[in-house]
């Protein structure tokens, strides 16, 4: 008995895949992706892997390579338990921001979902990784799985020369302090990321080439006359204050071996990596919605899809963008999907259709008649918070029937302060957008002095926001992993 053929016009018509049928519908989403929306994307490369393999991709943050680790262990038996016992899913893909964009489709999926998998991750996620300026300013998508590969061979070694205990103890206080070890607002002084990871990429290519591992160049305990005295030149040229607490005790720690100053910058440089991925959910999520969504109706507009593949993709998209109400017990805040599809399907509404309301709102917006170019303009020059106070409209806070709560800590209520009119909206919108500024959340330490010629005391200043206090408990653990990297005397002021 033979197999029903396809029918010509459909890229698929069953739910089981090949290699084939991906192929086809890979082909057919960049077509519309790149002709259509105009996309600028790097080259894709696509690994269909096991939900064993997901898991472990999780686990490591989603990186196909990763030095080792207990909490990535941790973490592993974690979701692998809720995962067994049907307390969670798993994503339907994970995707990489490095050139080549590496996509992990899970094999479990139908081929509906690989193909709505690809035209998010493959080319609604590449083009924001590409294109977003934070993106382009502070990783190097072209060199960070040789960075990988360098920092998991590189931690291997360690420990076999100095023991998994001693690495294990370095790693666990530079991770305690990762996201202290990154720049926010300045480039790193001197060396740039991309001159040291063009470094690196030499490195391993002299590897491969003398078929010699990497390990002749692995520091010593003692650090060689000319590196100390180069590294000395370094701490002299840091003017404090200094942001990264990573980068100067790096720098300037006066106990440190040489290989544990390297491990302190294997932390600092992932630590940088994902930095921009923490300032863009919203932004990064919603462009990827939204280029799946728009493909995926397109998709079916060109018949290349039947009304089962559109009536599943319909029902996995709204299951991503439910927003559940406050009192609902499946509320954990804003869902950043939700909010970021919602505002970039409100921007088409404004450039296109747009009414009185958002004339005021957005009188360059409004009626412009190019919304493929409004979008990527957003997703280029923005970061969640601006994005937010730049775009978010009075329809989408009303949809979402969004209000501000006054949080005033030496008051025992929350008081209303902001509701649906014209100051209403204002405020509100820049109380939402001010949640995901990372500055007022994660605390604003700084090195403000280090007394490395008398008796070594590092000082940190703890720069408050609307008078909240360091956590006493996180200070404490934070305080002794400082200490251990540091070697004397730490002490947090506030300014």
């Amino acid at each position: 008995m033979s197999a029903t053929p396809k029918t010509p016009a459909l890229l698929y018509d069953e739910a089981a895949w090949t290699f084939e049928d991906l192929q086809r519908a890979y082909d057919a989403i960049e077509v519309i992706a790149l002709e259509d929306l105009g996309l600028d994307v790097y080259a894709n490369q696509i690994e269909v892997i096991t939900s064993e393999q997901m898991l472990d991709a999780y686990s490591s943050h989603g990186m196909p390579l990763m030095y080792r680790h207990w909490s990535f262990g941790k973490s592993f038996a974690r979701d692998s338990t809720n995962y067994q016992k049907g307390y969670t899913g798993l994503a339907y893909e994970i995707v990489i921001n490095s050139d080549p964009c590496i996509a992990y489709l899970m094999e479990e999926n139908t081929m509906t979902m690989q193909a709505l998998v690809m035209a998010h991750a493959c080319f609604g996620h590449n083009h924001f990784f590409k294109n977003n300026y934070l993106f382009r300013q502070w990783t190097d998508a072209s060199s960070i799985l040789t960075y990988l590969d360098f920092a998991k061979k590189y931690v291997t070694r360690c420990e076999d020369e100095y023991g998994a205990e001693e690495v294990e103890a370095t790693l666990d206080a530079a991770h305690a302090l990762m996201d202290q070890g990154v720049y926010r607002s300045s480039r790193p002084p001197k060396l740039s990321d991309a001159e040291a990871l063009a470094k690196v990429t030499a490195r391993a290519e002299h590897e491969r080439q003398s078929f010699n591992d990497l390990w002749r160049t692995l520091p010593h305990r003692t650090e060689a006359p000319e590196d100390e005295a180069q590294r000395q030149d370094e701490v002299r040229s840091i003017k404090l204050p200094e942001e990264n607490l990573l980068y100067f005790v790096e720098k300037a720690s006066p106990v440190l071996a040489p290989w544990q100053r390297e491990l302190v910058r294997i932390v600092r440089n992932v630590s940088q990596y994902f930095y921009p991925q923490k300032q863009t959910k919203v932004m990064n999520e919603g462009c990827a919605t939204f280029t799946h969504h728009y493909i995926m109706n397109e998709l079916y507009a060109r018949g290349q899809i039947n009304e089962g593949s559109v009536m599943e993709f319909l029902h996995s998209h709204s299951s991503v963008v439910f927003q559940p109400s406050f009192d609902d017990q499946r509320y954990s805040g804003l869902n950043p999907y939700a909010l970021g599809f919602a505002m970039m399907q409100d921007i088409v509404r404004i450039v296109e259709e747009p009414d009185d309301e958002d004339a005021e709102w957005f009188p360059d917006l409004a009626g412009r008649g190019d919304w493929r170019g409004a979008l990527k303009d957003a997703w280029a020059n923005f970061r969640d918070e601006s994005f937010i106070l730049q775009y978010l409209s009075p329809k989408v806070m009303r949809d979402f029937r969004l209000f501000a709560l006054g949080d005033d800590g030496r008051k025992p209520y929350y008081q209303v302060a902001a509701i649906h009119d014209e100051a209403g909206y204002r405020d509100t919108r820049a109380a939402l957008s001010q949640m995901y500024d990372l500055g007022l959340h994660e605390p604003n330490l700084m090195v403000v002095g280090a007394d490395l010629d008398g008796d070594r005391t590092l000082t940190i200043e703890h720069r408050s926001v609307n008078g909240r206090k360091l956590e006493p408990r996180a200070k404490a653990e934070t305080m002794k992993h400082l200490e251990r990297l540091w070697g004397f005397k730490v002490e947090i002021v506030d300014a």
